[in-house]
């Protein structure tokens, strides 16, 4: 694994709070932004995700897959009825 330093710059309040944070969790401040990268990047991920799933399911069914919804619906509403049609 390759590490990188890189600086940033943070309002002083932030820097401060990252402090204490990391004294209370007994890591390095720089262990302490590595883990919040590494949040950040997950939520990022698992938002993109999420987009790409609802824009899959936002669109209507084609009549092919209406076609079997309706197969399957029917097969469905036999079974619960005992098959009694």
């Amino acid at each position: 694994m390759t590490i990188v330093k890189t600086a940033i710059s943070i309002q002083k309040s932030l820097f401060q709070r990252a402090e204490e944070i990391a004294k209370e969790m007994k890591i390095s401040r720089s262990r302490l932004f590595v883990l919040a990268v590494e949040d950040f990047i997950r939520r990022h991920q698992n938002k993109l995700l999420l987009e790409e799933i609802n824009l899959a399911y936002a669109d209507d069914p084609d009549e092919n897959e209406q076609d079997e919804l309706r197969r399957i619906q029917r097969k469905s509403i036999k079974s619960m009825a005992g098959n009694e049609w």
